[in-house]
């Protein structure tokens, strides 16, 4: 059906190598795979790359508390990595790390020119700076009071209580989250990639069609609040590449890491004769380029990205294809309620190629979230792909095997059938060029469908009780192969394990979208072997049992004794028995929870504490659905004075245990408490 060979380079985001792989990581890594698949069986020169993503503060403070050095953190992350990758057939053609000696090159290449090109400026700033790791902290490992609603034990950005964003300096009783010290304010020179001066250009780039029209809208938005100055460096210490000319100090993780792109394919370039790195990354390349991201990093790769390549003399991408966020039942991705799948637990236990086909079954082109739901899941992979595909084999198999020596028929005798199945990988082809998977998997299981019904209609296990019908069998049996045969090569670039059984099966080369032109005649078969089995609900519900025993199990990593605190979450200052004592802790039944309009963390819990009840506004979004609470007991201070946030006044608060985030406890009574008693 391809009548030009294209040059296609395609990327996804880089998996950070500070943790692994899970099931929302897979959306973006199956999405962009069966792209990929796909192009490859249309005959184009598609490539495909990776890497870990291997620098940062992140990385940098974790080796220290596992004793070991950043190099070998990743070292072991990318053996994980790559293990977990390959299970899941994720066919990239290289992956590597941004931690390489071309990524180096490339990233001193690109800034030297947006150096050279005016377009890198020096400012002195002021930070905050921890006195005794002797180390400027990242907005993350600050903790601290927030300065807009008084809420304690907020992150040095922005407030999870009440949704206020602010800068470092403005937090109040600041700590740091890697020693425990008070951070002090110390002035640095950085270095700042001028972004405002491509404005122009990148609102051009927009206005094509790079990108969904949601994100396009998105950049609208910050084109008309004005592009920012982005600081681009970091001071020592810092797990990363120094910038040139510049002692201590070094690339901020989100340059080099786009650029990582690149030096994954220059690598791939420096090993095969038939790849031209120039020809692909010129600014007038014949090639094209995608990147498949999440939505949340849209802004690094449709702003950023693009007018660093065009002021370093590079092309720009083709298109970036922005995806949703993965929910389970509905939820998001919890640690608390154990949904937090890794890709390694799901391995032990179930078949990967049924995520493979459920995400398929469910993505399309937007950025719209994705939910696993676990009962459709196990119900949809055993309707369609055992109950229909793999059905429509074993019900033909048999009998070619037994009865015709493994031989198909002579000829085709459904000619007009097997033509309308093959004519119709046109429109199939054209859904997964336009990545609209879940559209091409429906057109894929009317067919099978069909192909059911057609053996239904001919009912060969009751025509070999009749004498004289063999070949009716033979025709039919060998139609429905043929037909199976057109449905295999349609999923195969969303199930390729089951398409290499299949075309062994079958006794043919791997299929590609042109072979199946013309039916299989006179073709010996291999006997025929179960291609797929039935998801079990044991399967999942040890999935899930192993997921929150990991979870469990799954403790922060202790930081290395030394003469100095390192605790995450230091000790706040002593304080009296007497004050103490004023707290006042009630029982309190959540009779109502409710989502807060334009609030990312916060629930509003009406709270009866025993013939009064209190509307308190919770930071707890993140760990908790509303309907999950209603109904329960929780302890809560009655006595706080009321506060006025920017959603309403809260006259309380309940008390949660926890890191945060998703791993944020609410306290639950016993039994036999009552709302309004005293928590002594």
């Amino acid at each position: 059906m391809a009548t030009q060979q294209r040059k296609i380079l395609v990327t996804s985001a880089l998996p950070y190598a500070n943790g692994s792989i899970h099931l929302g990581h897979l959306v973006e890594y199956i999405q962009t795979d069966i792209w990929v698949r796909f192009q490859k069986m249309q005959g184009h020169n598609c490539v495909y790359v990776c890497a870990d993503d291997a620098h940062g503060t992140p990385i940098m403070l974790r080796a220290q508390n596992e004793g070991i050095s950043p190099e070998q953190l990743i070292t072991r992350m990318d053996q994980e990595h790559r293990a977990d990758f390959a299970e899941f057939a994720i066919s990239f053609d290289n992956f590597h790390s941004t931690h390489s000696d071309e990524n180096r090159q490339l990233a001193e290449l690109i800034y030297t020119r947006l150096r050279d090109g005016g377009y890198i400026k020096a400012r002195t700033i002021k930070q905050a700076y921890d006195p005794e790791k002797e180390m400027f902290l990242p907005d993350r490992f600050i903790k601290g009071t927030c300065p807009k609603c008084g809420a304690d034990d907020q992150y040095g950005d922005n407030c999870e209580a009440c949704g206020a964003t602010y800068s470092t300096t403005d937090l109040k009783n600041p700590v740091s989250a890697v020693s425990g010290a008070t951070p002090v304010e110390k002035e640095s020179e950085h270095y700042f990639f001028d972004l405002a001066a491509f404005s122009d250009m990148l609102k051009g780039w927009t206005a094509e069609e790079h990108m969904q029209a949601p994100i396009s809208n998105k950049l609208n938005e910050w084109f008309e609040e004005g592009l920012q100055d982005w600081d681009i460096s970091r001071d020592a210490p810092y797990f990363g590449f120094e910038i040139p000319d510049a002692p201590n100090k070094y690339f901020y993780v989100w340059l080099d890491a786009p650029i990582g792109y690149l030096a994954s394919f220059k690598n791939l370039c420096d090993k095969r004769d038939d790849l031209d790195f120039d020809s692909y990354v010129k600014e007038d390349s014949d090639a094209e380029m995608y990147h498949f991201i999440g939505k949340d990093i849209a802004y690094f790769h449709t702003l950023f990205w693009p007018a660093m390549l065009h002021g370093a003399g590079f092309r720009k991408p083709s298109a970036v294809f922005c995806h949703g966020f993965l929910t389970v039942n509905g939820q998001k991705m919890s640690k608390s309620r154990g949904t937090f799948i890794q890709a390694r637990t799901y391995l032990d236990h179930l078949n990967p190629e049924y995520l493979r086909y459920y995400f398929a079954a469910k993505l399309g082109s937007g950025i719209d979230d994705l939910d696993l739901n676990l009962d459709d899941f196990m119900a949809r992979v055993n309707s369609d792909l055992v109950g229909k595909v793999v059905n429509i084999a074993s019900r033909c198999a048999g009998f070619i095997n037994k009865k015709f020596d493994s031989q198909l028929s002579a000829h085709c005798s459904e000619i007009k059938l097997y033509e309308s199945f093959e004519a119709n990988g046109r429109l199939i082809a054209e859904l997964y060029e336009k990545r609209e998977f879940n559209q091409a998997i429906r057109e894929i299981m009317a067919l099978a469908d069909k192909a059911n019904q057609y053996i239904d209609e001919k009912k060969p296990w009751a025509l070999a009780k009749q004498k004289g019908k063999d070949q009716e069998i033979h025709d039919s049996c060998s139609v429905g192969l043929n037909l199976f045969r057109i449905l295999i090569t349609y999923l195969k670039p969303v199930l390729p394990g089951m398409a290499e059984q299949a075309e062994a099966f079958l006794n043919i080369p791997p299929l590609t979208w042109l072979d199946i032109a013309l039916p299989l005649t006179n073709h010996t078969i291999n006997k025929f072997k179960p291609l797929m089995t039935r998801v079990e609900k044991d399967k999942i519900d040890a999935l899930l049992a192993d997921t929150q025993k990991l979870l469990a199990e799954n403790k922060p990593v202790k930081a290395k004794k030394t003469n100095k605190s390192q605790t995450m979450d230091p000790i706040a200052e002593q304080i009296d028995f007497e004050d103490f004592a004023k707290i006042d802790l009630r029982i309190a039944k959540i009779i109502k929870a409710e989502q807060v309009e334009g609030a990312d963390k916060l629930l509003q819990l009406t709270l009866d504490i025993g013939g009064e009840t209190r509307n308190v506004l919770a930071g707890i979004k993140s760990a908790y659905a509303a309907e999950d609470l209603e109904g329960k007991l929780t302890v809560m201070v009655a006595n706080l004075a009321p506060r006025k946030m920017r959603f309403g006044v809260s006259e309380g608060m309940v008390l949660a245990a926890g890191p945060g985030g998703e791993d944020l406890f609410v306290l639950h009574p016993d039994e036999g408490a009552q709302p309004g008693m005293r928590v002594k």
